[in-house]
């Protein structure tokens, strides 16, 4: 997709909107169509911070339902190619699409037992991180309370948004 510049954001109808918008949250086009009303936008960082400002503002069990939304690392729908473009994109970036046997099986059972004790999948940028840092990240953050990784995996959905946002959004038209 060709760069829009923020003014070009700002002129898009509710539907054109959450057409492009609808993944920067995996799979939730409620957080585009939400922020949508809050235009225009000054540039891409207010349109960053609204989104997050958003995910902020939801309730416990509303957060808990963003982090359903995300796939599990290198799960399921990874090993069938039927992750979102973005998701796909980001998950090979880390080198998970190249696990060994081990770290697969590392991972699926560590993915199984986080899933198990927060009730959804483990949620980290993957962009920003390498499979060692996952598996680690994994690991540690297995430790937290229900509360502590909601917030955790909230703040993890925010780093990607922004990254999916710059991919969409140029950063230099202000208004």
């Amino acid at each position: 997709m060709a760069s829009l510049t923020i003014a070009e954001v700002n002129k898009l109808d509710s539907e054109e909107f959450i057409e492009i918008f609808g993944n920067v949250v995996e799979n939730c086009k409620l957080a585009a169509a939400a922020v949508w009303s809050h235009k225009p936008f000054q540039d891409v960082d207010h349109l960053n911070q609204t989104i997050a400002d958003f995910l902020d503002a939801l309730p416990q069990k509303g957060k808990e339902g963003v982090l359903r939304c995300h796939p599990d690392l290198a799960g399921r729908l990874a090993q069938a190619g039927q992750l979102t473009a973005e998701s796909t994109q980001e998950q090979r970036s880390a080198g998970l699409d190249q696990l060994t046997q081990d770290e697969l099986s590392t991972l699926t059972d560590l993915n199984q037992q986080y899933k198990v004790k927060f009730g959804f999948p483990f949620v980290i940028c993957a962009r920003l991180n390498k499979k060692a840092a996952i598996l680690n990240g994994l690991t540690e953050r297995l430790k937290h309370s229900a509360e502590e990784e909601t917030l955790a995996g909230v703040e993890e959905v925010k780093k990607i948004c922004q990254l999916r946002i710059v991919d969409i959004v140029t950063s230099e038209a202000k208004l």
